[in-house]
């Protein structure tokens, strides 16, 4: 299952996240989690000091590697270099999954020892200084929604990504790659006008959404929720000593979370599960193949000098039966 977590900045997402990964770390499922915030700290919520977080690879860095790997022996795609953010895959195309080595992972992925188990974390990298003026942050999480773009995931399997904060999680087709959306709100009219925004995108292309109220003080404030995002209000989190103590460097046990958060973060993993009977691989094909042929009429035939439109294999639909010969 592919799982986003969105919201404002300052809402808690991260810290949600990183909470969300080790419950299902501790429940035994094998997760790869990947922050696609350019304010890089899922690494350091989930324990990693900052010299460890620093030594983290940069997905963006290794772009080539990652573009030569998943073309393949795709005759339609000519070369690595052709290849762009939403390049689809086709015959011949490499496919990541979950659970296997692969070159992508060996040089992109980083193993983090948590109390139950390990989870598998990938970054796009921060936003230097070089980049200032230069770049579009946007490019930086190219390489997520390529690996996105070609990774096969079973129900028992999850990929957790932390996204941009804010709207701007919607300003690419990264947005439609997932099972399962959790927009983090607060109980604030500026929490609730970025649900508004978020709803809006989420109605046009079909996309499963969430609301987790986080920073819930009193019953007021679940009310407030309540009468602003209705249904879609899945679970409210309120103040947590053990998030606190983490956050001052000195986490406890994860089995010592507070019990009240380790049911919210059960029914997270609920509504996760229960939005596999939804899945609709075609759709999300088709999605794909949209965003593809959009970024290649406005920049990416221009940039690369090809017609990307003829990368699109309309014959190919990517779903867990894919049956595709995996180059060595």
């Amino acid at each position: 299952m592919k799982i986003a977590f969105v919201g404002k900045g300052g809402s808690g997402k991260t810290t949600l996240a990183s909470l969300f990964i080790r419950h299902l770390t501790a429940n035994e499922a094998p997760v790869i989690a990947v922050d696609a915030d350019i304010n890089q700290h899922l690494g350091a919520a989930l324990g990693l000091d900052e010299a460890e977080t620093a030594a983290l690879p940069a997905m963006g860095a290794h772009l080539p590697l990652i573009k030569e790997y998943l073309r393949g022996t795709n005759q339609r795609i000519t070369s690595a270099d052709s290849m762009i953010k939403t390049t689809p895959p086709g015959e011949g195309s490499r496919l990541l999954r979950v659970r296997e080595s692969n070159p992508v992972y060996d040089a992109c992925a980083r193993t983090v020892r948590l109390d139950d188990g390990d989870v598998q974390l990938m970054v796009t990298g921060p936003f230097t200084e070089s980049d200032l003026g230069v770049a579009c942050y946007h490019s930086k999480v190219g390489a997520v929604e390529l690996c996105l773009n070609h990774l096969v995931d079973g129900p028992d399997e999850y990929v957790v990504v932390d996204m941009t904060a804010g709207s701007d999680s919607f300003a690419s087709g990264l947005f439609t790659r997932f099972d399962m959306t959790f927009l983090i709100v607060e109980p604030t009219r500026k929490g609730v006008s970025v649900y508004r925004q978020y709803k809006e995108y989420a109605r046009d292309f079909g996309i499963a959404l969430n609301v987790v109220g986080n920073k819930v003080q009193a019953q007021d404030d679940v009310d407030f929720l309540q009468d602003e995002v209705g249904d879609d209000l899945l679970v409210t989190v309120g103040h947590s000593d053990w998030v606190r103590s983490m956050e001052k460097g000195h986490p406890a046990p994860f089995e010592l979370l507070e019990a009240e958060n380790r049911v919210a973060l059960q029914m997270l993993e609920d509504a996760a599960e229960d939005s596999y009977a939804y899945r609709d691989w075609e759709r999300y094909t088709r999605q794909m193949v949209h965003f593809h042929l959009r970024n290649a009429e406005s920049w990416g035939n221009a940039k690369t000098g090809a017609d990307l439109a003829a990368q699109v294999d309309p014959a190919f639909v990517l779903c867990e039966q894919t049956a595709l010969p995996q180059p060595s």
